[in-house]
């Protein structure tokens, strides 16, 4: 059967019509362009998402070289025939057989369906190619939520994740930083949890952006519970995705698996907060072993909860402390954050000789005479008294009988540089 009779199949919103053009590889290897997805692909990946754990190179590896359909066929077989998937131990093949006992695709399929969803396979135009990194460990399929193209927003996002007991501190950053890259045309991906997660949604929706959650569960599985009105908000204003089908319920395990996905969609990933042992460094490391930009927050040197973010510093992160600065690291060229610098004062707009004649005079309460002011700043009599009168017009100087004084306003604001004590 042809793509748009497997985007039918899906049953998905405005995306499923997009989910069976041709776009890359259908099954077996990475980046195969030009094959239409069947049917019998897309029915075989959705069964499979139930058999194969997100994150299994083995059952990858099988994937690649056999085919959805074929590998799905050698997994069912009654009985199963001995040596028709090699690599696996006796008691990890068994677990791949007790659960494609219980498989229910076209039942899953119509579920994603029913919430206006689609389920992406490799092969599909809206498919982000920048998955296939993974290698093996690539998803098997997504199920997504929501309108907009996976992949075209995957080309210019940002991860930005964290703690889940975050300070005060480390969910405005988070909050300010998901504000400031949509505001700035970047989608923010994150995981959807408690914490620097869910701030970092909540500050890409304030500024009415793209943010994509990345969960470790079904996309219809509102975890934490807590989070159940913003993750419908998201599917609403953005996109839920997940590599789990529908029902499907998170383990420990599964979060850190789910890191790998957030580091392969982004260009680079963002850590607000941290402790050493944070699930956020995990999505750190994915993305720096896939090439992606690293970037780290600072924070406290005291807090234990930045202790993960600053070892990540020391180890090659990049330290950024807003948006613009997140943007001319990920972005293209010409993105470029302002200048930093502080505030100019009216001293600093001064010629270097004239800056020097200012200098020359006493602190406030105390006048010189020109002749001692030439002498201090090393200039002649003339040039000092010109330079006066100059500064005087500036409001920097006044005259007291024959000396010359600070102004109570140059008084309140010593004669220093900028970047001076």
């Amino acid at each position: 059967m042809g793509a748009g009779c497997a985007g039918a199949v899906v049953g998905g919103g405005p995306g499923a019509a997009r989910g069976g053009r041709a776009g890359g590889g259908s099954g077996d290897g990475y980046g195969g362009a030009g094959m239409m997805v069947t049917e019998e692909e897309r029915v075989a990946r959705a069964a499979l998402c139930r058999v194969i754990e997100p994150g299994d190179e083995l059952a990858g590896r099988w994937l690649r070289e056999l085919g959805a359909v074929e590998l799905l066929r050698r997994l069912s077989a009654q009985p199963y025939r001995r040596g028709a998937l090699t690599g696996a131990s006796e008691r990890r093949l068994q677990g791949y057989l007790t659960r494609v006992a219980r498989v229910r695709p076209r039942q899953d399929l119509e579920a994603i369906g029913a919430l206006g969803g689609r389920f992406l396979v490799p092969g599909d135009a809206e498919w982000p190619s920048q998955l296939d990194d993974l290698g093996d460990a690539r998803p098997v399929g997504l199920w997504v939520r929501g309108l907009a193209d996976l992949r075209r927003w995957a080309l210019r996002s940002v991860a930005v994740v964290g703690s889940r007991a975050c300070t005060s501190y480390g969910a405005h950053m988070a909050a300010l930083l998901g504000g400031g890259l949509a505001e700035r045309g970047w989608v923010v991906v994150s995981g959807a949890a408690f914490g620097v997660d869910g701030a970092a949604h909540r500050g890409a929706l304030g500024a009415e952006g793209a943010t994509v959650a990345v969960l470790a569960c079904g996309v219809d599985v509102a975890y934490p519970r807590g989070h159940a009105q913003l993750i419908g908000r998201i599917a609403q204003q953005g996109l839920v995705v997940g590599e789990l089908p529908p029902g499907d319920h998170p383990t420990p395990g599964r979060f850190l698996l789910r890191n790998r996905v957030i580091a392969a969609l982004t260009r680079g990933t963002v850590v607000v907060e941290a402790a050493y042992r944070s699930g956020a460094l995990a999505t750190a490391r994915d993305a720096q072993r896939l090439g992606r930009h690293t970037i780290g927050v600072p924070g406290a040197a005291t807090s234990k909860y930045s202790a993960g973010v600053h070892e990540l510093l020391r180890g090659g992160a990049v330290l950024v402390t807003d948006a613009d600065e997140i943007a001319e690291l990920v972005g293209d060229i010409g993105e470029l954050a302002p200048d930093r610098r502080g505030p100019v004062v009216p001293r600093d707009l001064l010629d270097p000789v004239t800056a020097r004649v200012l200098d020359a005079l006493p602190p406030p309460g105390r006048s010189a005479s020109v002749s001692d002011v030439a002498a201090n700043a090393g200039t002649g009599v003339d040039d000092a008294l010109g330079r006066l009168y100059e500064l005087h017009s500036l409001g920097h100087v006044e005259r007291q009988g024959d000396g010359w004084r600070l102004t109570t306003l140059a008084g309140r604001h010593p004669n220093t540089r900028r970047g001076g004590p």
